[in-house]
């Protein structure tokens, strides 16, 4: 534990605020173990039971988690805003940030026009306002040519706004939640801070394993979330033959959520072979962030009856909509041949860039993953010694702990920044931390 903080209080309330605290300021770092239960009663003067309930407490709210035999330790991104941004992964001047993970803003469309249309033509709507029409009808139109019924349609303010609305229609805190491992780092946050208990299902390059998933399954995972395509990190995507059997392992358990993830949608070149419908609860989430814009917050959701009228009722009770102007600019986004061509032309450079390194890694003898998307898994024997070396090499890629919950160590690159002329110093220093590496757990 840091140096620089004391745990403090008497009651469970008190010492897990303490806590939260120390994360605020800094004094508690990403990774830090906190003391050991009955080392921290005796030092504080309460009973060890009133410790057990304060680092539950922490992490039920995703700022710490169970680390094994090292005890309780703080989370690599922990829920709660931190000062000066300290778990953000930095990137000095002068280093290539291929660890960030969003688009090049350089193959993103130009939504000033889209804007300019929508600010002329928007119209009052009061405190009363429904999802804009228009957008409901191409949603549906264009999920419906995926193979996904959009029958029922919400709109959702990104992906993880919508994952989480569906979350809460369904389940409750300590539920199990099967998760993709390695996944969506912001995902397995997200499922930290609401309490629930994660169920690591491995994941190839054809999406996850049908085995595994029915283990989690019948260990009581009530949920079950799964990137359709582009996965981050590992850039799997869902095979036809792999939805197929995961669909028959979903049949026998009818009453689970399945949630999909589409955030790729347009940018990726793999077909959709969608799960909707495989058990009664569901939500396709399809966004908009990585085609057209990272600020464009917003998600098309699809799903049975229940789950989106219970999503749109908890909505109405706190944001209540997503803004009307900015549904207007994604309509017309969608609508707007040349912004096609945009995103066509995006979907092209991504694949190459993702590709050239794909096999300059592989040529170099190197374990690495990168189907489709914007990122690519490469193992290694060292996370830490991994992500230092690389740094000093000029390139910031993010540590593979981020990212997974059981499977072994690996850096995550992504591609969007990665100009093809850099591929090969970029694979020659991963190839030399390899080499070189510590044969020692990830960070």
């Amino acid at each position: 534990m840091t140096a620089g903080f004391a745990l403090a209080g008497r009651t469970a309330s008190e010492i897990s605020a303490a806590v939260e605290a120390g994360v605020r300021s800094g004094a508690l770092q990403a990774g830090d173990a906190l003391p050991p239960i009955r080392a921290a009663a005796g030092q504080l003067g309460v009973s060890p039971a009133t410790v057990a309930a304060a680092y539950q407490a922490l992490r039920q709210r995703g700022i710490a988690e169970a680390a094994g035999r090292q005890g309780t330790r703080v989370r690599p991104r922990p829920a709660v805003a931190p000062a000066r941004g300290q778990f953000r992964l930095e990137v000095p001047e002068g280093v290539l940030d291929l660890a960030t993970g969003g688009p090049d803003p350089r193959l993103l469309p130009d939504v000033g026009p889209a804007l300019a249309r929508a600010a002329a033509d928007a119209e009052p709507t009061g405190y009363a306002a429904e999802a804009y029409p228009p957008l409901r009808a191409a949603a549906r139109r264009t999920l419906a040519r995926d193979g996904v019924d959009a029958g029922e349609l919400a709109v959702a303010g990104g992906a993880l706004d919508a994952i989480e609305r569906l979350l809460g229609a369904h389940v409750l805190p300590g539920d199990r939640v099967a998760v993709e491992d390695p996944g969506w780092a912001n995902l397995l946050d997200l499922v930290a801070a609401l309490g629930l208990r994660p169920v690591p299902v491995p994941v190839d390059e054809s999406g996850p394993d049908p085995q595994r998933l029915a283990d989690a399954l019948r260990g009581g995972a009530r949920a079950f979330v799964v990137t359709s395509r582009a996965h981050n990190p590992t850039g799997a995507s869902v095979t036809a033959r792999r939805a197929a059997e995961l669909r028959s392992v979903l049949a026998g358990h009818p009453d689970v959520l399945v949630i999909e993830d589409d955030h790729a949608a347009e940018l990726s070149v793999e077909a959709l072979h969608p799960l909707a419908g495989a058990t009664g609860a569901w939500g396709f989430v399809r966004s908009v962030s990585k085609p057209y814009g990272p600020d464009l917050r917003l998600a098309v959701v699809a799903g049975d009856a229940t789950s989106i009228g219970r999503l749109t009722g908890r909505q109405r009770l706190g944001t209540g909509w997503v803004s009307r102007i900015l549904q207007r600019v994604v309509t017309d986004l969608w609508s707007d041949p040349a912004v096609a061509g945009v995103v066509a032309a995006a979907r092209s450079e991504y694949e190459t860039r993702r590709i050239g390194l794909v096999n300059a890694l592989r040529e170099r003898g190197l374990t690495v993953t990168g189907r489709t998307g914007l990122n690519v898994w490469v193992s290694v024997p060292d996370e830490t010694t991994a992500v230092a070396r690389l740094r000093e090499a000029g390139f910031a890629v993010a540590p593979g702990a981020l990212y997974r919950i059981a499977t072994p160590p690996a850096i995550r690159i992504t591609i969007s920044a990665l100009d093809p002329d850099v591929v090969p110093a970029l694979a020659d220093a991963v190839a030399r931390t390899t080499r070189t590496g510590a044969a020692a757990p990830g960070v």
